[in-house]
């Protein structure tokens, strides 16, 4: 598929009213919203957006749980990959089945869409978009939005694990070391420069470059909250420094906002990208681990 094809990676709005109710679409809605936390940590308060779609969704689409359904919660940390049977049985739930056509939703930018679809990805499903602009774009459309919560039809989903587009603190390591990746910090230009902590040690990776998910200077326009050119993102990774056909790591708090790069950067035709699953939650958690800021520009 040609790079620049974007109807193979998002779903318009106008795409998706056509084809609602289209036997073997399936919708997911995956809102999450990170809060500031209210007893002065670093760090942000988890909240589902299960009642913001509860109020109103796109018809016939279905909440995918992320913290709850799509998490491994024997780990420590929050949002890491969860088992095959677990992820396999809640798309089974979800509806999801070997041959459905998947659209994925948020209202927060699309970057926990664009999680549950590098989850997809790295479990070997394809056939999955996001619908771009998201609930912002839908809703300010004023397209059909309905309230019933009734269950898809379950279905089987198989699970064929791609550990490649997966990244560990070792892989990362290793990266470091052979100095023939790139690794792509997705989070804000004030957090990259270590200006705000909210994981603890201020600052990045090191030897890490900058591409916002979201912002004036992110892969998602900021005001329509639809993903830009794939010129543009392909011109925004290489001015960051990210060379064609380099391996990609990209990394954020908790793995959200860089799945959102790293697809935007499959999307713009780098084709060996991987997500570091842990990310800051764990580098900066540990002191041994290298990290630095850089000043202000």
């Amino acid at each position: 598929m040609p790079p620049d094809d974007r109807d193979h990676y998002l779903a318009t709005t106008d795409w998706l009213a056509a084809h609602l109710g289209d036997p073997g679409l399936r919708v997911l809605e995956c809102t999450v919203f990170l809060r500031p936390r209210d007893d002065g940590k670093p760090g942000y308060a988890v909240v589902s957006g299960r009642e913001d779609w509860a109020a109103g969704h796109v018809p016939g689409s279905v909440f995918a749980d992320i913290p709850g359904d799509l998490s491994d919660h024997a780990q420590a940390l929050r949002f890491m990959m969860p088992p095959s049977a677990q992820f396999a049985a809640a798309m089974g739930r979800y509806g999801v089945g070997d041959g459905s056509q998947v659209v994925l939703y948020d209202r927060a930018g699309n970057m926990w869409a664009a999680r549950v679809w590098w989850m997809l990805r790295a479990f070997g499903f394809t056939n999955a978009r996001l619908l771009d602009g998201g609930w912002t774009k839908w809703a300010g459309e004023q397209r059909p939005i309905a309230t019933d919560a009734a269950p898809p039809a379950p279905a089987v989903f198989t699970a064929r694990p791609r550990p490649g587009l997966i990244a560990t603190k070792e892989d990362v390591l290793e990266a470091m070391a052979a100095g023939q990746s790139c690794l792509v910090n997705a989070l804000s230009p004030a957090q990259h420069r270590g200006d705000v902590a909210p994981y603890g040690r201020p600052g990045h990776i090191r030897g890490s470059v900058n591409v916002p998910a979201m912002g004036a200077a992110g892969v998602v326009d900021p005001d329509t909250q639809t993903y830009l050119g794939t010129t543009e993102i392909r011109r925004r990774f290489e001015a960051a420094g990210v060379r064609p056909g380099d391996r990609m790591i990209t990394y954020c708090g908790g793995g959200i906002a860089a799945s959102s790069a790293a697809f935007a950067a499959i999307m713009a035709g780098f084709g060996d990208v991987a997500v570091y699953d842990a990310s800051l939650s764990e580098w900066a958690a540990d002191p041994s681990l290298p990290m630095e800021t850089s000043p202000r520009a």
